[in-house]
This record gives C-alpha cells, sequence and structure tokens, in this order.
C-alpha cells in the first residue's frame, strides 16, 4: 500500500462539507500510503475554526504511530503539515484531556495499525457518546463488523462512559497486523436477525431512559423485551444516551442520540427513531454514517460496493480526500429510496 515518496499533497479544509473529517481522513490514508500533506483552512465551515484538543490529539496519536514530522499541531491552528514514516505497532494510551470524542481518534488510527509490524492495543480517554461523533457501541458493532468481514481481527471495548462537559471515557481497541483488506460488496443487510434499543444514563433519574425507550418501543412498534434502561455509576456523569441497535445477516447498524440539557426524552429518542425508520424504509445496506466511514476501508482495499439510505455532503467530502491519496474512484447513483457507493480502481 505504501508508494514512493511524492510531492506533498495540498488540501483545502474549507472545501465541501468542511469539518474534521477531512482531516482524519488524510491522516489515516497518509500514515497508509506514506504521502505527506499540508492541509488549510481546518474546520473553516464551524464555528469554531481550526484545531479543537479532540482533533490535535487525533495529529498526535497519528505521529506517534508513524513517526511523523508535524509542523503547526496547536489548539487554534487552521493549518498542519504531516510527513509520515513507518507505522509501529505497539501499546499506545492518548488523553484527549477534554469530552472530546474519543472515537473518532481511535477511528483514526485502526486502519492504518492494520498494516504495522506487530500488533497493537490503543487505549483513548474522552468522550463515548458525543453529539456528531459515532459511540462507542456504533464502532464495536458497526463499524468493527465491517473490517472483520474484510479480514482484520479487532478486539474493542468500552472500558468506561464519557459525556460532555466532563468526559473521562475511555475505550480500548487490540489490531493486529492485516497484510491486505478484501473488497466487500453489499447491496443488502440481509435478514434481520435482532433489533432491539437500550438507554444509558448517568447521574441522571431513569425515568429518562425509560421515557426514551418508551418512544422507540411505540413507533417502531416493539416488544417490550425489545427495550432496556441500564443506569451508569454516577461518575460516569452526568449524561445520557438511547441507542437502536438492528443486526442482520451481513450488517449490524446502530442509531444513537445524546440527550442535552433542556431537551425533551422524546425529542432525543426521537432523533435515533428517525433515522433507523428512514435506514428500514429504504432497504439499503447501510445507514448514511456507516456509509461514509466503510468508504475509506474499501478504498484501501482497492474497490468495493454498497448501498446506502443517504449520501451526505461528509460523504462527497470524504469522497474527494480518498481520491487525493488512492488511485481509486468513488461514484454514487441514485436509486429509488437509496443510493449505490461503488469504489472502483481509477483507469
Amino acid at each position: 500500500m505504501r508508494q514512493r515518496l511524492k510531492a506533498m499533497i495540498a488540501l483545502d479544509g474549507s472545501t465541501g462539507e468542511g469539518g474534521g473529517q477531512i482531516l482524519r481522513s488524510a491522516l489515516t490514508l497518509s500514515m497508509i500510503t506514506g504521502q505527506p500533506f499540508h492541509i488549510r483552512n481546518i474546520r473553516a465551515n464551524r464555528q469554531k475554526p481550526g484545531l479543537m484538543r479532540q482533533h490535535l490529539m487525533a495529529v498526535r496519536a497519528a505521529a506517534a504511530v508513524c513517526d511523523a514530522e508535524i509542523s503547526h499541531a496547536d489548539v487554534g491552528s487552521t493549518e498542519l503539515a504531516f510527513t509520515p514514516r513507518c507505522i509501529k505497532g505497539g501499546v499506545y494510551e492518548f488523553t484527549i484531556g477534554t469530552a472530546g470524542s474519543s472515537t473518532l481518534v481511535l477511528q483514526t488510527l485502526m486502519p492504518a495499525l492494520l498494516y504495522a509490524d506487530v500488533p497493537s492495543v490503543v487505549k483513548v480517554s474522552g468522550g463515548t457518546h458525543n453529539p456528531k461523533a459515532p459511540p462507542a457501541h456504533f464502532i464495536e458493532h458497526a463499524y468493527v463488523r465491517m473490517l472483520e468481514a474484510m479480514g482484520a481481527q479487532i478486539d474493542f471495548e468500552l472500558k468506561r462512559f464519557g459525556f460532555y462537559p466532563n468526559g473521562g471515557g475511555e475505550v480500548c481497541a487490540a489490531i493486529w497486523p492485516c497484510p491486505q483488506l478484501r473488497p466487500l460488496h453489499l447491496m443488502a443487510p440481509g435478514a434481520l436477525r435482532s433489533a432491539r434499543a437500550e438507554s444509558y444514563v448517568a447521574a441522571l433519574p431513569l425515568s429518562i431512559a425509560q421515557r426514551e425507550l418508551e418512544c422507540v418501543r411505540k413507533e417502531l412498534r416493539w416488544r417490550d423485551d425489545q427495550v432496556a434502561a441500564h443506569p451508569l455509576a454516577n461518575d460516569e456523569g452526568p449524561g445520557n444516551t438511547v441507542l437502536i441497535m438492528l443486526e442482520s445477516e451481513h450488517v449490524t447498524e446502530v442509531f444513537s442520540a445524546v440527550g442535552e440539557r433542556r431537551r425533551r426524552a422524546e425529542d432525543v429518542a426521537g432523533d435515533a427513531v428517525l433515522e433507523a425508520q428512514r435506514y428500514l424504509a429504504s432497504g439499503a445496506a447501510v445507514g448514511e454514517h456507516l456509509g461514509d466511514q466503510l468508504m475509506l476501508p474499501l478504498a484501501i482495499a482497492g474497490g468495493g460496493s454498497y448501498t446506502l439510505d443517504h449520501v451526505s455532503q461528509h460523504a462527497i467530502t470524504n469522497a474527494e480526500v480518498i481520491a487525493q491519496f488512492l488511485p481509486v474512484h468513488v461514484t454514487f447513483d441514485a436509486l429509488e429510496q437509496r443510493s449505490v457507493c461503488t469504489i472502483a480502481p481509477r483507469a
């Protein structure tokens, strides 16, 4: 996968979706290909542009894994230069220091560490269930399952929940070297094997979880035994998350929402319900978020295809970044209620 070193790739972080995904995808691909990059206008489309603590930790973690040279790596920086060396397996521990997403930091490293010389164990402390970031349950059940279907061996563990603003959560992954990921072709999820919803609360009334689950049960017409409320230790909060998990023959999907101050429990649960309903109605293999995140490992594998229920600007931007590092072409073709994403070698 590692290519002969070329001129530094220039990326504009303000293009397309204009968020942190541009940086994270670039870091992962740079580590794997050995290709350096310079990015400017980092997170230009966000309310607070530039590197926040979680993005800076992703940069520093990636640099540690591949002994990279970095410049302008500071909180608030709107540009960054990253020149990787060889990926090194081993034991790593990173602490964000805020409630920033630990899963996004871990997800930046996982595909790259598949190409390390020895197995790795990575522990990241921070937020585990954040708005606009994949929750730990999504990584464990949805994302890791896809990587394993492609030939990877990864053990993931949520050791401790962490919510905004306190953070303090912890996730850990053991990753074994994988010589080459296999392509996947997923046109449908296959037969539904199980459907359940869980709600977790820490240092908050259990009634919040019960109201969320009643909303899920009623809207999805599920049985009582398909929902479960879980009180957590007070020192893991305050915080709340509701998760809808759909395990099918080929895919597991996880739809989630995180409780926020002054938002009704029913409104929080309703966000997750709407995503699940859209996915179920579409007949697609994967939902919007898994479809976005599946793109990069499939590009590393050299190709693949899948149906997804919605193509976001996030996904389109991710495809553009991938094409800067790898000789693949990503296309999206609309069907009636879903789209097909195809990753193929460039002619």
